[in-house]
């Protein structure tokens, strides 16, 4: 269980990847995942489409999704995973985080066209199939179509963060809120790739203080974005906080992305996996599903 080739982060079109759900799933297959979420921002419209293909497939599948949470002045994301996605109050807290966005995207375009470069919002926008998920990756993306940077890497140095043209601060959901959402749908929390927030140790501290304090159950150890000290590390905060570790490759799209769905090294053998939330229902290959009886009895028991 605890070698599980399990890749529990990525997005598809229904947010900010460039792939459609069914193409992710044949791309996981192809990378030899045996457990597999799509975890698209703030939004679970590829959900059913995610979870037929990967079953079409035999990869098991469970539900998950990426909530942008504020926390100290930073956009902090919490993972949630096997989870009803038809859960009214998990889908209203999400529709209300999308709502948002869609104001912050305009104030976004407004922001480049003073630095001198108009349109963007609009071109953003088409390159967007989700209308209510416009973000700064369809925004990075325009940008380099248009010249005005080389790489999407290059946009994120130049453009779209404090202090830059582009950046607009967002107010997101509150981190109890986003994880109430989650539990109470019968699913389990995680921190995304932590390595990534600009914080000190002591607020460091006080995220995963508070998200554990609110039910939250795993951070994300083995991610795309992790370089091998960063692992150790939050390795080692995993068992300080009693947290189960996720692994996930975070791929957004071929030709953005670091790691191929599958191709993460291993979790460190020391930590506990949080697929073991899912042991019974994974040794008989059958992820959980929402509504079936039994299927999230794990979750339940730890959210």
């Amino acid at each position: 269980m605890h070698l599980l080739n399990a890749d529990l982060h990525c997005h598809s079109t229904a947010s900010d990847g460039s792939l459609s759900p069914t193409a992710l799933a044949q791309r996981a297959h192809e990378g030899g995942v045996q457990l597999w979420s799509l975890t698209d921002h703030d939004e679970l419209a590829g959900q059913r489409e995610a979870r037929e293909a990967a079953e079409a497939l035999g990869i098991a599948y469970v539900s998950g999704v990426e909530i942008s949470v504020s926390f100290a002045g930073e956009t902090v994301h919490i993972l949630g995973f096997g989870f009803d996605p038809d859960h009214p109050a998990l889908v209203a807290g999400l529709a209300g985080l999308r709502a948002g966005r869609i104001t912050r995207a305009q104030e976004m375009g407004e922001s480049l066209a003073k630095a001198g470069i108009p349109g963007a919002y609009e071109g953003a926008l088409a390159l967007a199939p989700n209308p209510e998920l416009v973000s700064r990756t369809h925004f990075a993306r325009f940008l380099v179509e248009h010249g005005h940077c080389s790489s999407v890497h290059e946009v994120f140095t130049r453009f779209l963060k404090e202090g830059k043209p582009g950046f607009v601060p967002h107010r997101w959901a509150g981190l109890g809120d986003a994880l109430r959402w989650v539990h109470g749908a019968g699913g389990v929390t995680a921190i995304a790739h932590p390595a990534r927030y600009r914080f000190s140790p002591t607020v460091e501290f006080a995220l995963f203080g508070e998200f554990q304090a609110h039910g939250g159950r795993g951070v994300e150890v083995t991610c795309g974005s992790h370089f091998p000290d960063e692992v150790a590390k939050y390795a080692d905060m995993a068992l300080e906080f009693d947290l189960l570790a996720s692994r996930g490759s975070d791929f957004h799209a071929p030709d953005e992305s670091r790691v191929p769905l599958g191709s993460l090294p291993d979790l460190p053998g020391k930590v506990e996996p949080l697929w073991s939330v899912w042991a019974d229902t994974l040794a008989g290959r059958q992820a959980p599903r929402a509504g079936q009886p039994g299927a999230l009895a794990a979750d339940a028991a730890v959210s």
